[in-house]
């Protein structure tokens, strides 16, 4: 029977974490807020064509959820994907290279922003159409089950997607064949500009696996620890060969939907309200600052050692060289 519509609980019950892995967790998150700084900067310099969706405000979602997984399993995600990439291990340089569309891109500068890909990191994407990823994300689900690997398939998707028809559709052939998967909704409030409320006539979106018989819970996606203890029984179940699971993250996007959106559609009050009192990293900083598990000392170090790692990329991107015009016929047929 399905379980939707619960709602994890703080702590859990869960032993904390130590001090270096939170430390860990803290890094991730703020490497994904500066990366994301950075290319916001170098769009807004003519250096970034295309569409630019920034994962600023969302960082604990991801960097939790990767803290459960281990390196057989895929990740697969929609065009805000800069976050995903990092925190699965792509490097810096690579990412945003590609983002200006230079050869020493993940994708040979062909992918941009929204379309990268890395087989070594098991990261297939990077998808521009709305929803698209989740019937894929799906099928990687399945090849896993296939290949007896022990991996699965974590598949994200927005508040804005879930309402598309060929997710549900995965929904049911995921269930049915109960393959490996794990759906995660990030809630972030609003689709393009549209909050939820106005697009979903049923707003607790675990509850959409319901009908297919797939566990749901609705998790404070703005908590990096949170997210880590909600993952981690989700992923116990799945890895326990009882089919999907779908977790709703409720987190929260500071940016418009991509760099060409002035976000009209709410007040700079709501946006400031989330920064002083919800912000992921200032969130985990300050719980440790307030154990006394560090000093702010340390997390000084860490923020001038993650501008170095940014800075170095946005070098890197702008000096890596353009692609060959022969590029264009490749990557775009496989002999068999």
């Amino acid at each position: 029977m399905a379980t939707a519509g619960r709602k994890t609980t703080a702590g859990g019950g869960n032993k904390r974490p130590d001090v270096e892995t939170l430390l860990k967790y803290y890094r991730e998150m703020l490497l994904i807020r500066r990366f994301e700084e950075r290319a916001g900067q170098l769009y807004g310099m003519g250096l970034i064509g295309g569409f630019c969706h920034l994962y600023i405000g969302q960082e604990a979602v991801v960097t939790g959820v990767q803290a459960v997984l281990t390196e057989k399993d895929s990740v697969i995600t929609s065009y805000r994907d800069h976050g995903h990439m990092l925190a699965c291990g792509m490097e810096a340089n690579g990412v945003m290279a590609e983002l200006t569309g230079r050869r020493g891109g993940y994708s040979k500068g062909k992918g941009g922003s929204m379309h990268m890909f890395s087989r070594e990191k098991r990261f297939f994407g990077g998808h521009g159409i709305v929803g698209a990823q989740v019937p894929l994300g799906t099928g990687l689900a399945f090849a896993h089950k296939y290949k007896e690997d022990g991996g699965i398939s974590v598949t994200y998707t927005g508040d804005g997607a879930i309402n598309q028809g060929q997710v549900y559709e995965a929904f049911n052939m995921a269930s049915l064949w109960e393959l490996p998967v794990l759906y995660i909704i990030e809630n972030n409030q609003y689709a393009m500009g549209t909050a939820v409320a106005r697009a979903s006539a049923n707003t607790q979106l675990c509850n959409r696996g319901a009908s297919y018989d797939i566990p749901g819970e609705e998790v404070d996606g703005m908590d990096v620890l949170k997210v880590k203890e909600a993952a981690a029984k989700a992923v116990a179940h799945i890895r326990a060969g009882k089919g999907p699971y779908i977790l709703e993250m409720k987190t929260y996007r500071y940016r418009g939907h991509s760099m060409s959106d002035p976000a009209k559609y709410r007040t700079k009050e709501e946006v400031n309200k989330m920064k002083a009192e919800r912000d992921p990293i200032d969130h985990l900083r300050l719980s440790m600052l307030d154990l006394g598990e560090a000093e702010e000392q340390t997390f000084k170090d860490i923020d001038k050692e993650i501008k170095d790692i940014v800075s170095k990329s946005a070098e890197f991107s702008q000096s890596s060289p353009e692609p060959d015009p022969s590029e264009l016929y490749t990557d775009i047929l496989v002999d068999v």
